[in-house]
């Protein structure tokens, strides 16, 4: 019998002792299984000049907002010249007649003007959606043709920017909301 309770409580002890290192190994091994790859490396390098223009045609003009945080973000660590080439159905919020609707994204855009980004609108486009030169913010120059206009500072050495943005703050927390503070 004294044999038995010794087993016994060898088995309760091993049994004990082997949950106990699970409990602290656990997180270990799990952090192991979302860590297969290691950890990025940093490669915060500067960068060269670049002239650059930005190919806004977004349907929506509240897409303009993330516009407006593109350029910043570009602009604080790639210097050179900025051009926004616009044709696409957010020319209506560059007319005067929608300031109060859509002011808090103009005035942004036209701080940007002032800090040098060149803002240039398709005549095209522009006509297309029912407007003249006389109904846009003073900010803005017309230009021929939007497309015409990106090819043309293509052939200058500009750099095509796609402007087409996915806002990415706090995304994060789509798969994590409890991680958000």
């Amino acid at each position: 019998m004294k044999l038995s309770k010794q087993l016994s409580y060898l088995t309760l002890r091993s049994v004990c002792l082997s949950l106990i290192a699970t409990l602290v190994t656990a997180p270990l091994l799990h952090a192991a299984e979302l860590d297969p790859y290691g950890t990025a490396k940093e490669d915060l390098h500067k960068y060269p000049s670049i002239n650059r223009v930005y190919d806004v045609n977004y349907d929506d003009p509240k897409k303009l907002n993330a516009l407006v945080s593109f350029i910043k973000n570009v602009n604080a660590v790639v210097p050179g010249k900025a051009v926004v080439v616009i044709h696409g159905t957010e020319i209506r919020a560059f007319a005067k007649e929608n300031y109060e609707k859509y002011q808090g994204v103009i005035d942004q855009l036209a701080e940007l003007s002032k800090q040098g980004v060149d803002f240039r609108m398709c005549n095209n486009a522009m006509h297309a959606a029912g407007f003249q030169s006389k109904d846009m913010h003073g900010f803005v120059t017309i230009i021929p043709a939007g497309f015409a206009e990106v090819i043309a500072l293509q052939q200058e050495g500009y750099q095509v920017i796609d402007a087409t943005t996915t806002p990415v703050k706090d995304s994060r927390y789509l798969d994590h909301p409890k991680a958000q503070k």
